[in-house]
């Protein structure tokens, strides 16, 4: 206790140097007597995030070796040799069997001109049209050569009431979840600077812990508005610190090509107040009939300068025009090719956007943003989902879910599980369990570690005076022992030698630990008279088949 008393006097004064903290975890560390601590450790969602683990579990425990020292060296500067940690960590053991056959499957989002040729508009399926029937014949048409067992997810729009006439979106951009079809480009400045995908919307920033130069945008697919007109613009935006008006910008291109040179095409700039956003705002409808029948592209260009930093945050846009307009439902389902045939997937189901939302809206749950994370992980939901959804489910019926996932390293990506129905309930695929690895300090440095913190029983000190009461040299020390329950290290007849302690330590974990392997380690803390009650602490490992001092 007196230690910790120190450290905290010592972090409490005033140090002249460069790093005084760290002066002082160096000198509590190297000190005769260092701070020997002794803790149990769980890593949570910011330490995964630092070690760069995008889905917040080890693929290995070869891997966790590896990476935890690290950060227990960040956790317990002040630490001395000798010290331990019981790290608890999410190590992943493998998806069940068929799962990546869906997640990482092609994928084909319905058009415009899809939705028309089934009976509906151009925005989406009617409420009373099956799009089960419907997409096998858009599927035939669009993807020509398709092979035996083929899968694919058929994402589509529905609406949820039947529609009327109103002003209607002709092509939607929605961050993050459209983030990876737009090309990133980068003309200049830091590479992890400029656009960066968040959890609900995209972002543009030169700043980092001050203003930087930057030059990168964020290019639109292809946009076909062929036989449209009196197009209207719409987009949901928030702009902060900017300066000078001209470093951001909306721009559109007629003669832009996909991977092309950025420079070479023509850019329109799109004229709009760019002070009036200082959250997130959704925009009054702007006169888009200049692109009336053109096919574009549309680019989100971001800049700053070593003086003029803006934070520009874009949730969605959209081109718009007069037609039918209604709320719809973000959908997806699952074909496979067979036998010449595109047919609905069995016993798979996709999560859609209405799906999440009756799991709760709030913030921190999954329809807040329409997806899974890290903090509303999937198996806190979707056991009960499934019970409301299926009530008449049977014993050990199966069903793939598959859904959005949220990760602040990787963006957003498609993951999914196998649930059983069992005893009642729905029981996901245990894919990641927790487990636990021991650490120590050993010449300043973490390492994997096994050892065994144990402190002496009354049990164990009778079973060594007993089984040492008649050996030659023990009986003096040995009655000793069995009389007052520690070993006598004040010098006399009785005294313990620290040979004759790890005889009698061999006694005593060769009984608590007798199938112990090779390599096994403990440090045992028992009681002595030095004179005066005190303890020791010995380090041991079993060499050879006996137990030894750990030099």
């Amino acid at each position: 206790m007196k230690r910790i008393v120190y450290v905290l006097a010592f972090i409490g004064t005033i140090f002249m140097g460069c790093d005084p903290v760290e002066d002082i975890n160096n000198d509590l560390a190297n000190q005769d007597n260092p701070v020997i601590g002794e803790v149990e450790y769980t890593l949570t969602d910011d330490d995964y995030d630092e070690l760069e683990l995008d889905f917040g579990n080890f693929g290995s425990d070869e891997d966790a070796r590896a990476a935890i020292p690290g950060l227990l060296a960040d956790r317990y500067p002040f630490f001395g040799n000798g010290s331990s940690a019981l790290v608890t960590y999410n190590l992943f053991i493998g998806s069940a069997e068929g799962v990546s056959d869906f997640t990482g499957s092609d994928v084909y989002e319905f058009t415009n001109a899809d939705y028309a040729t089934t009976g509906s508009d151009a925005f989406g399926f009617y409420p009373n049209v099956d799009p089960t029937e419907q997409i096998p014949a858009v599927l035939d048409a669009q993807i020509a050569a398709p092979t035996e067992g083929q899968i694919v997810l058929v994402e589509y729009d529905q609406y949820t009431a039947t529609p009327e006439i109103g002003i209607a979106n002709l092509y939607q951009a929605a961050f993050p979840a459209d983030y990876d079809s737009f090309e990133l480009i980068s003309v200049s400045g830091p590479d992890d600077l400029g656009w960066t995908v968040g959890s609900a919307n995209v972002q543009g920033s030169g700043f980092d812990g001050g203003a930087n130069a930057v030059e990168e945008w964020l290019i639109s697919p292809e946009v076909d508005l062929t036989g449209q007109s009196d197009l209207l613009f719409q987009i949901t935006q928030e702009i902060d610190f900017l300066g000078d008006a001209s470093l951001i910008d909306v721009l559109i291109s007629t003669d832009y090509t996909t991977g092309g040179d950025v420079a070479a095409a023509t850019w329109t700039p799109l004229a709009f107040d760019k002070t009036i956003y200082g959250s997130l705002t959704t925009s009054e409808d702007f006169d888009f009939s200049a692109y009336d029948g053109e096919t574009i592209h549309v680019g989100l260009k971001y800049s700053s300068t070593d003086s003029d930093s803006p934070r520009w945050r874009v949730q969605d846009f959209a081109v718009r025009a007069l037609g039918v307009s209604g709320d719809t439902d973000a959908k997806g389902e699952y074909f496979i090719y067979d036998g010449g045939a595109w047919e609905a997937a069995d016993d798979v189901y996709y999560l859609s956007a209405s799906d999440y939302d009756s799991m709760g809206e709030g913030s921190g749950q999954p329809g807040a943003f329409n997806n899974f994370s890290s903090s509303t992980p999937a198996d806190a939901y979707l056991p009960t989902f499934l019970g409301l959804n299926y009530p008449f489910a049977q014993e050990e019926d199966e069903i793939f879910v598959i859904y959005k996932y949220f990760s602040s390293n990787s963006g957003l990506g498609t993951r999914g599980n196998l649930y059983t129905f069992t005893d009642g309930e729905w029981v996901g695929h245990e894919s990641v369990i927790e487990t636990s690895l021991q650490f120590g300090l050993e010449n300043g440095v973490w390492v994997p570690d096994n050892t065994i913190r144990y402190t002496l029983l009354g049990s164990d000190y009778s079973l060594a005076a007993t089984t040492l009461l008649t050996t030659e040299g023990f009986e003096a020390a040995a009655e000793n022992l069995d009389n007052f329950g520690n070993f006598n290290r004040a010098g006399g007849s009785t005294n313990w030698t620290d040979e004759m302690i790890i005889t009698a330590l061999n006694i005593i974990l060769n009984n608590i630990n007798p199938s112990a392997e090779e390599g096994q380690k403990y440090i045992v803390t028992f009681a002595t008279w030095a004179p005066g009650n005190s303890t020791e602490d010995f380090s041991m490992i079993k060499t050879g088949g006996e137990w030894v001092v750990n030099e």
